[in-house]
């Protein structure tokens, strides 16, 4: 095995990112270690499961319009190293945020077949730039009665 092919083996095995990948409809055809660690379903769970099962429902919507217009477009802000921060969903329907970049998947002629998408939990992240926000907006409306 060549160093290229191992690298790339080892990268896909991580528990580290979650590495997902799905075929044109969204099916996920690709679920690696990390994505079990991030989001708790087995790879046997999510292999032939829709993206839904990581997507809260009313984000769906607007998840499948931005995802079928990159099927047809084969065009992607994400997929050029843009991170996209988004709420996902766990197996036991707990709400984290992740951020994550995407690549689509080509055939030969050059048309989109799917993606691939490297996520990370940035749930704790998120949640103290939240409370620094709140603090903030505190202090600064405690300056403003004070003058």
């Amino acid at each position: 095995m060549d160093y290229r092919t191992a690298l790339g083996e080892a990268i896909l095995a991580s528990e580290s990112d979650a590495i997902v990948a799905t075929d044109k409809p969204g099916v996920i055809t690709f679920w690696n270690p990390g994505a079990t660690r991030i989001f708790g379903f087995t790879e046997a769970e999510a292999l032939g499961q829709s993206l839904d099962i990581i997507i809260p429902e009313n984000l769906r919507k607007r998840h499948w319009d931005g995802y079928n217009e990159v099927m047809e477009t084969g065009q992607s802000r994400y997929s050029h190293g843009d991170l996209l921060a988004v709420p996902a969903l766990t197996k036991a329907g707990t709400r984290i945020s992740v951020e994550f970049t995407m690549v689509i998947q080509l055939d030969s002629n050059g048309k989109p077949v799917g993606t691939a998408a490297i996520m990370r939990d940035v749930t704790k992240k998120f949640e103290e730039n939240r409370d620094l926000r709140k603090k903030l907006a505190a202090a600064i409306n405690a300056a403003r009665e004070k003058a």
